[in-house]
């Protein structure tokens, strides 16, 4: 609703199931308008039949009263394709969305018609065998109301001519169900949904061999993950790199290529991308560590009615990620952590995914966050947060040891969390910050 008032929203389209919640969540706000889509509409006659769904003709009375509220099929009816033809230029603002990103406040993220369709043209390059006469299904289980699902599975599908399989609600069983029935062949994921198949023991009664892509984005790709996968189902997982303020990707590993473990890849056609000091932004050697900065045409406008809060992350073109990485000889980029992220541990630097693809090294362990915590003699700690696969005992000892056999002193984690689940957000990505704010409220109390 904060967001509805801070784009000056005013018209909304909701479907049938939510419209009369939307309806009295909007009344006295400045909300001019609500149009209604009703499931029955778009159901084959025998469907709405067997469902007890009776046909709506035009004009009929809406369920939903109200002098603002408007059926959206009738208004389809009413005005002829063709009647209203608007000037709009490449350059207009296409869709404003909402991201805490990389300032960590919610934010509209302020997208052209040219940066939705520029990440679509590049993408389609990167996966450039997608094409019309190969009939490729999307599976979308990703939100498309996300920049990643709105871009790689709604848009990219249909770039190519493709179907998209949507799934409304991620859940394990239903979906390898529908992908052994539908066939898809292009699977663009977050690194969650990857891990969560990996690591079901009745996988293999499953037909996965139809997907032929997948591309994991919108947190880090663990390597282990990716290899497991990829024997699962024979399918080619690589990783990508984007942020809702470049409308979608930035970087990914060739679809059909070198791709290097653990890299989000390549730069995408027409994108440039430099490691600069976060102190200084100057541009830092090959190999050094520093923040990451992109400009390409897919980069946002800026934020919605917020010029002080664009500029800082805005200039000159360039978009300061606040995502810490490297780059490689080869060009190859790879994301360390999130500046915000970082731990400092007696004066030195650890990164969290590091200790964290270690964990995921270990046979037992099947999700893992590693965060700073605060400690009252050391300032902070390294702490895990660990989910075991079933049927699986480890010790804190153990996964310590496992840990220091790999990892410098001062990166094993001081203390271990054994959890059953790991708090995530409705794209799949792990809410870190959500597991410190547990950790100071705990340490409050005691």
């Amino acid at each position: 609703h904060a967001n509805f008032i801070d784009a000056g929203v005013s018209t909304i389209i909701a479907s049938d199931a939510v419209a009369q919640r939307v309806h009295e969540a909007i009344a006295n706000s400045q909300v001019e308008r609500l149009i209604v889509t009703y499931s029955q509409d778009y159901l084959p006659p025998l469907m709405r039949l067997g469902l007890g769904m009776q046909n709506r003709s035009a004009g009929a009375t809406s369920p939903i009263q109200g002098d603002n509220v408007y059926s959206f099929l009738d208004l389809i009816r009413d005005n002829e394709p063709g009647q209203m033809q608007p000037e709009i230029s490449p350059d207009d603002t296409a869709l404003v969305l909402y991201t805490g990103g990389i300032t960590g406040t919610p934010r509209g993220v302020m997208l052209s018609h040219r940066n939705l369709i520029a990440n679509v043209l590049q993408m389609n390059a990167w996966v450039w065998d997608a094409r019309e006469e190969r009939k490729e299904v999307f599976l979308a289980v990703m939100p498309l109301f996300h920049s990643y699902g709105l871009t790689v599975v709604m848009n990219l599908a249909i770039s190519v001519g493709g179907a998209m399989l949507l799934l409304p609600r991620f859940t394990l069983k239903e979906l390898l169900r529908n992908i052994t029935r539908f066939r898809p062949t292009i699977f663009p994921a977050a690194p969650t949904i990857y891990n969560s198949i990996v690591n079901y023991s009745l996988v293999q009664r499953y037909d996965l061999r139809s997907i032929r892509v997948c591309i994991s984005s919108a947190a880090p790709l663990p390597v282990a993950v990716a290899q497991a996968f990829e024997s699962i189902t024979g399918a080619r997982l690589v990783e990508g790199y984007g942020l809702t303020e470049t409308s979608a990707l930035t970087h990914c590993n060739p679809a059909h290529g070198e791709r290097r473990a653990g890299s989000i890849g390549l730069p995408l056609p027409l994108t440039e991308a430099m490691i600069v000091d976060p102190g200084s932004r100057r541009p830092l050697p090959t190999g050094e560590i520093g923040e990451l900065v992109v400009r390409g045409p897919q980069v946002m406008q800026g934020y919605w009615a917020q010029e002080q809060q664009t500029a800082p992350v805005l200039e000159d073109g360039w978009l300061y990620t606040g995502d810490m990485a490297r780059c490689d000889e080869g060009g190859y980029f790879y994301i360390v952590d999130r500046k915000e992220d970082i731990i400092s541990v007696d004066g030195h630097n650890v990164y969290p995914r590091e200790v964290e693809d270690v964990l995921y090294g270990c046979e037992k362990v099947e999700d893992v966050v590693v965060a700073g915590v605060p400690d009252k003699h050391r300032g902070e700690i390294v702490k895990a947060y660990v989910v075991l696969k079933d049927d699986m005992e480890v010790t804190e000892r153990e996964l310590r040891a496992f840990c220091a056999e790999r990892l410098a002193g001062y990166k094993v984690p001081a203390r271990i969390e054994f959890r059953e689940g790991l708090p995530k957000s409705n794209t799949g990505k792990y809410l870190r910050r959500e597991l410190v704010r547990e950790e100071v409220e705990r340490q409050g109390r005691g």
